[in-house]
């Protein structure tokens, strides 16, 4: 284990049962609050981010706000949220997908991304993979390229890598944990 992933670990508090019985929470709270652990974070994501090509950052609405907003500043790129529909003022771009119970929408300013990006999606937790594999079809849309999907943590065993992996058309998914 490096240090990176010892000290994020430790930092990563288990919630049993929230938001519903026997569903474990992986709570990323208190690292956002150790200063230590959310700069080693930050200068992770921003070093595959650079490592990747990536001119701009999108953060997935709400913890990848949170994670990709430092990690492109100090990547030194661009960032653009992805956010639930009817949050963004102006002309967007819309991309439905389907969650295990229902359907959810997402939606970007097409105009924050250009056909000369590579972007990086930036979020939390890579669980079933729809939310991340919707933003992937938003850049394509958008006429952006993909440079990746970076996550904090990986839940493996919700099978989101394999859902992921067509949409990513051969583009990396970095899971700094394997959960």
């Amino acid at each position: 284990m490096t240090d990176i992933t010892a000290l994020l670990l430790s930092r990563i508090r288990d919630v049993p049962d929230h938001p519903q019985p026997g569903v474990m929470f992986k709570d990323i709270t208190p690292l956002l609050a150790d200063p230590k652990a959310f700069t080693a974070l930050t200068d992770a994501l921003a070093e595959l981010a650079v490592r990747h090509g990536a001119t701009k950052i999108v953060g997935l609405e709400a913890r990848g706000f949170i994670l990709g907003a430092p990690a492109a500043i100090r990547a030194g790129v661009g960032f653009v949220p992805v956010r639930k529909a009817g949050k963004l003022p102006g002309a967007t771009l819309l991309q439905a997908y389907d969650l295990e119970y229902g359907s959810a929408e997402i939606e970007v300013h097409a105009e924050d991304l250009s056909a000369a990006d590579r972007v990086m999606v930036v979020d939390d937790v890579l669980a079933t993979g729809g939310t991340a594999e919707a933003s992937l079809q938003l850049i394509r849309r958008a006429g952006a390229g993909v440079a990746g999907v970076s996550v904090l943590m990986e839940l493996g065993f919700l099978g989101g890598r394999a859902r992921l992996e067509p949409a990513l058309a051969g583009a990396p998914l970095e899971a700094l944990l394997q959960i």
